[in-house]
């Protein structure tokens, strides 16, 4: 027989070329969902699966819905879901890939809350939505409460984020022609909910909180100053995402109270952030309040900007720290050197003064020095809260 010729030698270069993966279409994308949540896709399937999530937002919930149901496969298993594994997936996730239009760090409080009231309204059943929840503030010198369902506090929380949406251009859940005002918003949309809200509001607010935090992802730096109305009062819309994420949580707590689930509090890093906003609301606050005759005189007026008389709030535990409130002017600055009173609260403790969920006269865990700015602040403090 004749002898074969050799084979054409390939270039190095082309023996080490790996197949680049093709494109794949959302459809099949979507398609592969379920055998990624059982960790039955090849390397391949998953590494585009896993790049598409960190983009495509109504993917990256279902693969969570489907993630978190393939841990209720496990026959011998709790049928309680680890409270940590929406965070573990979306941290593998993007482990994987960072996404590539990262939420802000001023944003983070807000998806964070959002997201894990999302987790326990998704673990309740049809029932536990008609769950009675009793909403607690106060208002000039007393308690105030008011009766809801699990489903109305959903309300609550979605059509007063719609003033959020509303200063980014966004489409208000309750109108066009809804009031600026929180409390005015959210007693007309119960007005107009015949019947009862039910568990179809909670899609409607999910969606409502993943578009305010596309948007302020896409939007730039800029976007964070931007001006969110409250009817009575304004705050930047920064502040305004981190006022919403502490609402998110105390509500998400009045929630859990309610069915008896397990609900921590906030990460430390973002329970400072809440207290650092109170606290910078403060001086504002205890102004208003003198001005209604529910406070002291301003013993001693400053140049705006100059050090003034002031409280020295000690925050112990989760989210602490020191703070320093200017007593007789918002214009003046919170000193240490001025100081003449100090409270020490626990930082959860403190939020529940601020939510309307602790008395005044029950907050304080340590306390000395003037007697009447200790007073006045911590009733400020007490009336910030609000429906």
């Amino acid at each position: 027989p004749e002898p074969r010729a050799p084979e054409p030698r390939q270039a190095p270069e082309a023996r080490e070329a790996a197949p680049v993966a093709e494109p794949l279409s959302h459809k099949v994308l979507m398609s592969l969902l379920g055998a990624w949540a059982l960790s039955a896709c090849s390397a391949e399937e998953t590494a585009l699966v896993e790049a598409h999530l960190t983009e495509c937002a109504p993917c990256a919930d279902e693969a969570l819905r489907l993630r978190d149901a393939v841990g209720l496969l496990h026959a011998d298993g709790n049928l309680d879901l680890d409270p940590l594994l929406r965070s573990r997936v979306l941290e593998n996730a993007l482990g994987r890939r960072p996404a590539r239009v990262p939420v802000p760090g001023w944003a983070a409080p807000y998806d964070a809350e959002t997201a894990r009231l999302d987790a326990l309204l998704r673990d309740i059943g049809d029932a536990e939505w008609h769950a009675p929840v009793r909403l607690k503030w106060y208002e000039d010198e007393g308690a105030v409460s008011r009766r809801t369902t699990v489903a109305g506090v959903i309300g609550h929380l979605m059509t007063v984020d719609g003033l959020v949406a509303t200063s980014l251009g966004l489409d208000d859940p309750i109108g066009s022609d809804a009031s600026a005002h929180p409390t005015e918003r959210t007693e007309n949309f119960w007005r107009a909910a015949k019947p009862p809200p039910t568990r179809t509001v909670h899609e409607p607010w999910r969606e409502q909180s993943h578009t305010l935090i596309r948007t302020v992802s896409f939007a730039g730096r800029g976007v964070a100053e931007l001006s969110v109305s409250y009817g009575f009062f304004a705050l930047p819309l920064r502040d305004a995402l981190l006022d919403r994420a502490f609402e998110c949580w105390v509500h998400g707590a009045d929630i859990a109270e309610a069915v008896d689930y397990p609900y921590k509090p906030p990460t430390s890093g973002h329970l400072h952030e809440m207290i650092d906003l109170a606290t910078r609301l403060l001086p504002a606050a205890l102004a208003i309040r003198r001005r209604s005759g529910l406070a002291t005189p301003a013993r001693e007026l400053v140049t705006a900007g100059s050090p003034g008389r002031s409280l020295h709030l000690e925050i112990e535990g989760a989210g602490g720290g020191d703070w320093f409130i200017a007593l007789d002017s918002p214009a003046a600055v919170g000193s240490r050197e001025r100081a003449v009173a100090h409270v020490a609260l626990d930082g959860v403790e403190f939020c529940q003064l601020v939510a309307g969920r602790v008395s005044p006269e029950d907050a304080a865990a340590g306390q000395d020095g003037d007697r009447e700015a200790i007073r006045d602040v911590l009733f400020a403090a007490a009336t910030m809260s609000r429906l």
